[in-house]
């Protein structure tokens, strides 16, 4: 039925559930039996994924793509956009860095370039899979940006893609973002649009029953699903903006506090769920230096602006907070731009991330960093000694430092890999480059466990496997949206455009169709 057949979803909004949607269709699909991939042509992320041949992609399409039982390329994701600053970003294009733009020069220099990269990609991806489900980004509304954007309403018209209009209920005022929304498009998109669907419904569906027959009857498009609200999935959030409803505060329900320092420019946040998952484990983003009480393990995350997140723990009072603690016995792990952050300095003297060019560190590791002009990308593994023990260490690398520790007695490697160490351990501090450390299931149990003998508690045995639960989330995400989606109605539009473009190609080349 499907030869490279494309659906795209889209939202009244960043954080409405488009990238949840397009990884319970990319299952959804995967399970009836069709090669499906996802493709987001232009992401603006800070969360990355590394493709097994070294590249950087967006997290959201990497997960996408696992979801699909597929290898993930850099043709899910062409062009990525990291933003170092309020006005600057690192344009990666085929998972590789292309050059720091301002917003500006990218919209007026890039567009041309973008469009052709993404139009390639879209082909080669249509020749190989059946199904191409397609994410857009923020709005398609966005009327001040609409003449030059890369990711909306121009690839749906570029791939002849059937839009289904996503708007999250959760937000309050979900009708009237999908009444606006579909009023402010060109005529044109408007009539790609197949149907909407509501998104993170909580409560008895029958009292939305008067709204949806209002907006079936006032725009003529249907409802084709109200998506309930689904807690506790394993499954990583692309936006930051899910930060914002993370607790800042202490859970007593739970044994183990953990304290993960929400730095401005965080990255890779993601390496947290694992902790998430674990029942005894309350995990708290923290941005002041009042919010950060006694937790029994500090992180200091991923960074896209080392120097500018130092200069905040440091002007935060964090910096000082948190080095007191280390003193006291409190553990701290430092990964990728949170490793750079724990030595004496930070160097960016070519201005890779930031202008700042030089920045004290917390001074807790004797060690000294460097940003380079290329930037690391690598899939890597190797052999951890923790607590006496070997653990196989999985992971990946992006960073664009090369730091130096000096050579004493108590300073340890964390990770030794076939060529070379990463990290380090001293006391109770550890700072690594790996990212996915906590996605190590033996490691982490191994970790948790001594977190719970410090305070004198049991510890726990034989902990459930992230991955698995991951699967299993793949799994129940795509049951609740298959069983609350029109799925048949969403299949014949998709093969109703597919018929109708081919009927345009063919009689674009005289053919008798």
């Amino acid at each position: 039925m499907f030869n490279g057949t494309p659906l795209m979803i889209q939202g009244t909004h960043s954080d409405a559930g488009k990238s949840a949607v397009v990884t319970a269709l990319c299952r959804i699909f995967a399970r009836e039996g069709y090669k499906t991939a996802p493709f987001k042509s232009q992401n603006m992320a800070l969360n990355s994924y590394i493709t097994r041949d070294g590249k950087e992609i967006g997290r959201a399409q990497g997960v996408q793509a696992e979801a699909a039982g597929v290898v993930a390329t850099t043709d899910m994701n062409p062009i990525l956009i990291k933003p170092t600053g309020d006005d600057h970003s690192q344009i990666v294009v085929h998972g590789s860095p292309y050059r720091n733009m301002k917003a500006g020069v990218y919209r007026q220099d890039f567009y041309e370039l973008g469009l052709q990269i993404i139009t390639e990609s879209y082909r080669r991806l249509k020749k190989e899979f059946e199904c191409i489900v397609i994410e857009g980004a923020g709005s398609p509304a966005e009327v001040n940006l609409n003449d030059r954007e890369l990711v909306n309403m121009r690839i749906a018209r570029l791939t002849n893609a059937p839009v289904i209009l996503v708007g999250d209920i959760e937000k309050g005022g979900v009708f009237a973002s999908l009444v606006g929304t579909l009023q402010l498009l060109e005529e044109e998109d408007r009539k790609r649009v197949i149907g909407v669907v509501i998104n993170k419904f909580r409560g008895d569906v029958s009292l939305l029953e008067p709204g949806l027959k209002w907006f079936e009857a006032y725009t003529g498009l249907p409802v084709l699903g109200v998506i309930p609200y689904v807690s506790g999935l394993h499954i990583e959030a692309e936006d930051s903006v899910v930060l914002d409803s993370y607790s800042k505060e202490k859970d007593g329900t739970k044994e183990l506090d953990i304290a993960v320092i929400r730095f401005p420019y965080i990255s890779n946040f993601t390496d947290m769920d694992p902790l998430f998952s674990e029942e005894d484990c309350h995990v708290r983003y923290v941005q002041k230096a009042e919010e950060l009480g006694k937790p029994d393990l500090v992180i200091l995350p991923g960074s896209k602006n080392t120097l500018s997140d130092l200069r905040f723990l440091h002007e935060s009072g964090l910096a000082n907070r948190i080095q007191t603690l280390v003193e006291l016995g409190t553990n701290l792990i430092g990964i990728c731009g949170g490793y750079q952050m724990l030595g004496e300095v930070v160097v960016d003297e070519y201005e890779v991330e930031s202008s700042l060019k030089v920045g004290p560190g917390l001074d807790l590791i004797p060690m000294k960093t460097h940003m380079a002009k290329e930037k690391k990308t690598v899939l890597s593994e190797g052999m951890l000694a923790f607590n006496g023990k070997q653990f196989l260490m999985k992971g990946y690398e992006i960073h664009m430092g090369v730091t130096t520790v000096s050579d004493r007695k108590d300073v340890m490697p964390f990770v030794v890999l076939r060529d070379r160490t990463d990290g380090v351990q001293i006391g109770n501090i550890i700072g690594t480059y790996f990212h996915g450390i906590f996605h190590n299931d033996s490691f982490r149990e191994e970790l948790v466990n001594t977190l719970r003998l410090k305070k004198g508690l049991s510890p726990i045995i034989n902990r459930s496997s992230f991955d698995r639960k991951r699967e299993e989330s793949f799994d129940r995400l795509a049951d609740v949206v298959s069983s609350h989606l029109s799925m048949d109605r969403i299949k014949e539009k998709m093969v109703e455009f597919q018929r109708l473009n081919n009927k345009e190609v063919g009689e674009a080349h005289g053919e008798k169709v």
